[in-house]
């Protein structure tokens, strides 16, 4: 490899990247107005983090449970508590410019639709949706409204995920001719269950109909949906690839320019209907990019203690893969990037004397703010977090059909050549809660 780290900071540049300019300060002279939906867990932070910003004003907090108002009410008292964000976004009207979605996927397109529709900037949560037509219709609905969108997968912002992704668009290992990614969770490893217990009483503090939303009537059961193990179940969450699939594919498909996948394939095991598989590996093909080494990239996810074999990573002897991440197979070598850890270079021989420069990492949270504002755009609106939330969303679909190549239409929002995955692209509403598509 001729790459030199001199060759390498003197070819630097955001703009390359797809990264806004760094600190690059908005002086604008009014307060982002902002409506939390999702209070307590990853709504907390969500509310800490954006409420770090100086020009970040909370307006109104929801969540279906009363319990979860007291952390955030320390924080920021006196801000109005709503159990229905549909009650919350009428009251508020033009009292509020943006919201936070940190609720259960199964809620997140439509509490994201509702806000954009009225005008409003929208900060949800990963993965974008429940389902990959969710996951269109926001970012049409997006582009339509021409609000500010970001999605949570933060690390997108970070040091880490930054420099790896320049370190690749930058050709260090050369052209890219494979990725393995991976994540050790089991996809119901929160209840490791494959159907409901005996139903229970539902807590006082709890809307349980407002908490259900969207998805089909059931009846509580105490300890395996409320307050964070709905992640397991199908009609809610979508498992370890839902939770864990736009943080770690994130990097992948920033530093190649990926879009959606040709064809998709999934084998797993512990496959039943109301749980997702406890161990799953899921094969992609998507188009080649300038930053491939040929016309298609093969991707490949594992998860459930499944791992890529370690020998693909060119690791000396002994050394073992992260729990999570990804292997970017190159032309001229590898590149190992553990979840939220420093890129690693191989094989050692070629790359022991390269020092790798760490890129600045920014606010993710900030970032929404500042564009929202009117400073630089944000790098993962639903404009880029849709494509990627559909891919994560086609493996899921994949999963329930085991062993089938199925083929992807992204321009039609169709798979082709198996009815029964396409029309898993969807899902059935409750009724009063439809989301009707984009007009």
């Amino acid at each position: 490899m001729n790459t030199t780290r001199r060759t390498f900071l003197k070819t630097s540049g955001a703009a390359i990247l797809g990264f806004p300019a760094i600190l690059r300060a908005v002086n604008v002279n009014s307060n982002l107005q902002i409506a939390a939906v999702g209070c307590s867990g990853k709504g907390l932070s969500d509310i800490l983090e954006t409420g770090s910003h100086p020009k970040a004003k909370f307006v109104g907090f929801c969540d279906v449970d009363t319990t979860h108002f007291t952390k955030a009410d320390a924080k920021y008292p006196n801000v109005p508590h709503f159990q229905d964000f549909r009650e919350m976004f009428g009251k508020l009207g033009d009292g509020f410019d943006a919201v936070t979605v940190s609720t259960p996927d199964h809620m997140h397109a439509s509490i994201a639709l509702d806000a954009m529709r009225r005008g409003k900037h929208v900060y949800c949560q990963k993965p974008l949706s429940h389902s990959v037509w969710e996951a269109r219709q926001m970012r049409l609905q997006a582009a339509k409204s021409g609000v500010t969108t970001q999605m949570g997968n933060q690390i997108h912002s970070a040091t880490e995920y930054r420099t790896a992704v320049k370190l690749v668009r930058h050709g260090v290992i050369g052209k890219i001719m494979a990725v393995h990614s991976w994540q050790r969770n089991a996809g119901n490893g929160h209840t490791q269950l494959t159907a409901p217990r005996p139903t229970g009483p539902v807590p006082e503090s709890l809307n349980w109909d407002r908490w259900l939303g969207v998805a089909a009537q059931r009846e509580y059961v105490p300890d395996i949906y409320h307050p964070f193990k709905w992640r397991d179940w199908q009609d809610f969450g979508n498992g370890t690839m839902g939770d864990f699939g736009c943080h770690i594919l994130d990097p992948v498909f920033t530093a190649l320019g990926l879009t959606g996948p040709k064809s998709i394939r999934a084998q797993n095991v512990g496959f039943n209907t109301q749980t997702w598989p406890s161990a799953e590996t899921i094969q992609y093909i998507f188009p080649g990019t300038a930053w491939t080494a040929h016309k298609t990239l093969p991707l490949t996810w594992y998860d459930g203690g499944r791992q890529p074999d370690v020998t693909l990573a060119q690791m000396p002897a002994g050394e073992l893969l992260p729990d999570s991440g990804s292997i970017f197979i190159g032309e001229g070598g590898t590149l190992v990037l553990g979840h939220v850890k420093m890129p690693r270079l191989y094989p050692q021989y070629q790359f022991g004397s390269f020092e790798i420069p760490k890129e600045i990492g920014t606010s993710h949270y900030h970032a929404w703010v500042d564009a929202a504002l009117g400073g630089p755009k944000t790098t993962d609106g639903f404009d880029y977090a849709g494509p990627l939330t559909e891919t994560v969303l086609l493996g899921n679909v994949a999963t329930r059909v085991p062993g089938v190549t199925l083929e992807w239409d992204a321009a039609v929002l169709r798979i082709t050549n198996n009815a029964e995955a396409n029309g898993l692209l969807r899902q059935k509403y409750r009724e009063g809660w439809e989301i009707a598509p984009v007009g």
